[in-house]
This record gives structure tokens, sequence and C-alpha cells, in this order.
């Protein structure tokens, strides 16, 4: 089952690489299912669909894509006013994180504004950035799957003064494309000179 089927808690995917094999495939899904006494609840279901949401994420052929709903709710957002509203903005951003590049430098002014609990200050650091986010956010990249056939993956690493992030990328064509992004803000000890970051 875990070549064709992934299954979080309560959401299940059945995934075919050609059209033609999925009846094939759904068919070995529902004898499993019916061997374990599984039930599916029929109003949930979608069959032979090129794509849905799965888990906040659009699934299709291409690849996964951001929801688009949770791109909107940061390019609608006004700047934030006080603590709490900066807070929304930094969990909407930890939810598209796998798709921004170099999501945690892009943040950086944004967890700043975090760290003083007494005082909110949206500078013109935070607009800058916020304002970069927002035309990011609006041509984000799709994250492509990859090739079930052997390949070379580059992992590329960018190190900053006080955040780290890498991609996973595959070629394709001559062209680079991004399967997964990693970011994380460093906070107190890990936040070591670049040289010694570098040879770590």
């Amino acid at each position: 089952m875990g070549r064709n089927v992934e299954v979080y808690v309560d959401d299940m995917l059945v995934k075919s690489k050609k059209a033609e094999e999925h009846v094939k495939d759904l068919e070995e899904t529902f004898s499993v299912l019916r061997k374990y006494k599984l039930k599916l609840n029929p109003a949930k279901c979608a069959f032979g669909v090129q794509g849905g949401r799965f888990f906040g994420f659009m699934v299709t052929q291409r690849g996964m894509e951001a929801n688009p709903l949770k791109i909107k709710a940061i390019i609608d957002m006004k700047a934030p006013t006080c603590l709490n509203e900066a807070q929304r903005l930094t969990g909407r951003i930890a939810a598209l994180n796998r798709f921004i590049s170099k999501s945690a430098e892009k943040s950086l002014p944004f967890f700043k504004t975090l760290r003083k609990a007494k005082t909110f200050e949206w500078g013109t650091p935070c607009q800058h950035a916020f304002e970069e986010l927002k035309a990011y956010l609006a041509k984000l990249p799709l994250l492509v799957k990859p090739s079930p056939r052997e390949e070379t993956l580059y992992l590329y690493l960018s190190v900053a003064p006080q955040a780290v992030s890498s991609v996973l990328i595959r070629e394709e064509d001559g062209k680079q494309l991004p399967i997964y992004y990693v970011n994380k803000v460093l906070k107190g000890a890990e936040e070591y000179t670049r040289l010694s970051r570098k040879w770590r």
C-alpha cells in the first residue's frame, strides 16, 4: 500500500503514475480496506481527479502547490499594528514554509518584533520585508516531485548570521526545480560566527 497510497490521520490519497493504472490501484486499496473492515465516507471521496487538496496543500501531477487561500490570507493582510497581528503573520508564513526560499531570512524582521513583549514597533525594515514577501508569494514556485528513476539531486545551503536555509533541487531540461525548502532561524548559542558554522 505504501507504493500508491498516502495516509495522514484520516485523509487518504490513492496516487497512480499513469491514468490507466488508477482503477487497478483503487481496486487494490479497496481490497485492503475491506480486509480490515475500514469504511470510507462517500461524501468525502473523489475519484479519478488530476489533483486536489491534501493536508492543506494542492497536489497535482506536476507537483505540490501551496494552498491559494493561505497565500491570499498573507497578500490581503494589512501591516500588523500589534503583537497579536505579527504572531498571526508569522504563523501564516510557517504554514507556507516549505514553499518559500529563505523564509527564515525573509521573516527575521517579523520575528524581531515578537521579542519585544512590552513595546511593538513595525518599522521600515518590517514594512520592506512584508512588501517583498507579498511580491514573492504572488509568484510562488511549484514544488516538483523527485523522478521515480535514478537521478542526481542537489542540496543547496545558505548560511546567514541569524538563519540557515536549504533547498533540495532536481534538474530537468537544463532547469533547476525545487523539491523542498527547509529554513531555520538561529537562536542563542546557535548564532555562531559564520566561519565556525561553515566548518561544522
